[in-house]
């Protein structure tokens, strides 16, 4: 069983009390995959969301073409799966792992729940969520920058 102890030290949970990860760690469970196992494929339902504790998931979509895209790897403490936040919940890209890799994974509805009936809680983890956002932001466009340069250059 996870603890309250256990997610004090993921950046996701830095912004909630004790009282609250201990509410969330009752919705967590250890999750270890294998090397190539699909957490979730794009266009399903947004059952759960993962915080890696080590190995890596990949993050992948279709392009005409070219089939199934790597377009972002996951490592510790990246949270996977955002889509459970917001309607429809349903997967934007597909999530494979992309070696061994141990995760704690939880349950989307829980997490829902939690977040209705306590406002704060759901304030403190979309400010960690968000953090994290802004951090595959930032090196997503990073990334696009060394593919595309800057247009001023050219």
């Amino acid at each position: 069983m996870t603890t309250a102890e256990e997610l004090a030290g993921l950046p996701v949970f830095a912004h909630l009390t004790e009282a609250q990860r201990e509410r969330v760690a009752r919705v967590a469970r250890p999750c270890p995959l294998t090397d190539g196992e699909v957490l979730f494929g794009q266009g399903e339902p947004a059952t759960g969301c993962w915080v890696i504790g080590s190995g890596s998931v990949a993050l992948s979509t279709p392009v005409a073409g070219r089939g199934q895209v790597v377009v972002q790897t996951l490592q510790r403490p990246d949270v996977v799966g955002w889509s459970w936040l917001v309607p429809p919940h349903r997967w934007g890209f597909t999530a494979t792992a992309a070696r061994p890799t141990n995760t704690l994974r939880f349950d989307a509805a829980r997490l829902r729940e939690l977040t209705a009936e306590d406002p704060g809680l759901c304030c403190g983890l979309l400010l960690g969520l968000f953090g994290g956002m802004l951090d595959r932001l930032q090196s997503t466009r990073a990334r696009l920058l060394d593919v595309y340069g800057n247009p001023r250059d050219r």
